[in-house]
This record gives C-alpha cells, structure tokens and sequence, in this order.
C-alpha cells in the first residue's frame, strides 16, 4: 500500500487567536472593505487596492493585493454561510489557478471579555498550496493582531 505524500502532515492551516475586542468588531475586520485592508495580506509592505464584498450567502468576494511595484494578487470566492457576527465559510480561489478551490472558515465565540477567533483554511491542491497560505495567513495574521492589540 501506498503511502500519502501528505500523511503525518498538517492538510489544513490553522490559527486561533484571543482579540480584546468583540465578536462585532473582529468581524467588521473580516467583512467591511475597509477594516480588511488594514490588515489583508501577508506583507507588512503590502497593500490592499481592491476589496469588493457580498457579504451573504451566495454573495461574492474579490480582494487585489501586493506590494507596490511587485506582483499584484487576486483572490475571489462565494460566500458558504454567513453568521454574523459568529462563522463566516468562503470559498478562496486565486485568478491564477481558478481550478485550484479551497475553503475557509472564520468562528468567533465570546471569551474572557473578548472574542477568540478560530481560523481554519482547508481543501489545499496539495500539500505545496497548503504550506504557502500557511505562510501568506501568519504574516495577514501579525497584522490582524495589530488591530486589536492586547491591553
């Protein structure tokens, strides 16, 4: 028997974080256009140029973003179910690799006079696609941090 390339390996990315802010304000930072472009994007240098946002079931979502001068990224998808101000599921496909559809989902409970957020991004290509959104989330994570520094 075969074994996986991926067996003993993460298949998702994943992240929890404890904001002391609420479930409210985390999610504006996931579903307004202008909360998100403070931090969206693994590069301190980068920069958000478009962030358009259906924020419903079926809606649709495409954010542009890069670093001046570098490449610029484009990432698209439906939104799967929406919650507010608790779960947010979407699809993520890049306009590079259309055919390459994974799946994010966003869980915001109520914690310690804050919020805890639960990040999880699965449904990878393979396991190359899934350790480069490892990557690209930990630096957009260092800059949600930002947002919502601890007191």
């Amino acid at each position: 028997m075969e074994k996986s390339a991926t067996q003993g390996k993460p298949t998702s990315v994943n992240f929890t974080r404890h904001y002391p802010a609420s479930c409210e304000k985390v999610w504006r930072a996931w579903t307004d256009p202008q909360a998100l472009a403070q931090w969206f994007g693994p590069d301190p240098a980068g920069v958000v140029t478009l962030a358009e946002m259906d924020v419903r079931v079926g809606g649709r979502y495409h954010i542009r973003f890069g670093v001046p001068g570098q490449e610029t990224h484009n990432v698209s998808g439906t939104y799967l179910e929406v919650e507010p101000p608790h779960k947010l599921v979407f699809d993520w496909g890049w306009q590079s690799t259309p055919e390459r559809v994974s799946r994010v989902t966003v869980t915001l409970r109520p914690s310690g006079g804050g919020t805890e957020l639960v990040f999880m991004h699965e449904k990878f290509f393979d396991q190359a696609a899934r350790d480069s959104h490892n990557q690209g989330w930990a630096g957009a994570f260092l800059k949600l941090d930002k947002l919502f520094p601890a007191a």
